[in-house]
């Protein structure tokens, strides 16, 4: 486990009518509404004291590259965290304009399930620290062929399957050289019923890189199981974008379960 564990908002972004970024929020990945500005929530949470931020564009058409390339900008002109942006990454070069528009990290998810070997280019071209591998996984559905560990690995927001057992690729993307998992319950996401800890805990016996858990917070007593499955860094949306609670909020919780952090 890192030295101390990170709190993280992530703001799923896409574009409106006018072409401006905005912060969009569902459950389960459906019915999206609009949840706010992308760069000044990103000046609001590095000023309650977010460790990093994440950024997925949620559309990731080529229109909208544009548009989160922007957003990338201009947070990365006025906060001083961290920043992880996923959505829409084919090729290494795409890897390196985001890097180059302010981007610390870049979050990996479909290119990589369509060419493992992508992963290993990228992180001997950019550094592992840069690279992180997002697992989007849900339970087999019933009827369908199992996993070993139960969970698969899925695209397009938890909708589509791939078979690919989600333990397995995570260990995958460690082998590959990816510095992070993002672990996403796709089952729990947007739910506020907390996060899979027997995904976690089965993820954290196979790898050792930082896992960062995903999907499910719905109140601040959720976070510290999180983090005592195994997960070095826990990612929340609904719950700071709508004011269920505060980063701060987090923090005390983890600092009086006597988890240290930043």
């Amino acid at each position: 486990m890192s030295v101390a564990v990170r709190v993280i908002p992530c703001l799923d972004v896409s574009s409106d009518e006018q072409g401006r970024g905005r912060v969009v929020k569902g459950v389960n990945f459906v019915d999206l509404r609009d949840a706010g500005d992308p760069v000044e929530m990103a000046r609001v949470y590095d000023a309650e004291g977010a460790d990093e931020l994440t950024f997925l564009d949620v559309t990731a058409s080529s229109g909208e590259r544009a548009t989160m390339l922007d957003v990338v900008r201009r947070t990365a002109e006025q906060v001083f965290i961290p920043l992880t942006v996923g959505g829409g990454i084919r090729a290494t070069d795409d890897i390196d304009v985001l890097l180059r528009n302010g981007a610390d990290k870049v979050s990996i998810n479909t290119a990589a399930i369509a060419r493992p070997e992508l992963l290993h280019e990228a992180s001997r071209r950019f550094g592992s620290q840069c690279i992180v591998l997002s697992v989007d996984a849900r339970t087999v559905p019933a009827g369908e062929p199992p996993t070993p560990s139960g969970w698969e690995v899925t695209t397009h927001g938890g909708r589509r399957g791939t078979g690919i057992d989600a333990v397995e690729w995570a260990a995958r993307g460690q082998e590959l050289g990816v510095g992070e998992i993002l672990l996403n319950s796709m089952d729990a996401d947007g739910t506020r019923a907390g996060f899979d800890l027997r995904m976690i805990e089965a993820v954290r016996a196979r790898v050792d890189v930082p896992v960062i858990a995903s999907g499910g917070a719905g109140e601040v007593g959720h976070f510290v199981p999180a983090v005592r499955a195994g997960a070095d860094a826990v990612l929340a949306a609904t719950v700071f974008h709508f004011g269920h609670f505060r980063i701060g909020d987090v923090k005390q919780a983890l600092k009086e379960a006597e988890v240290e952090v930043r």
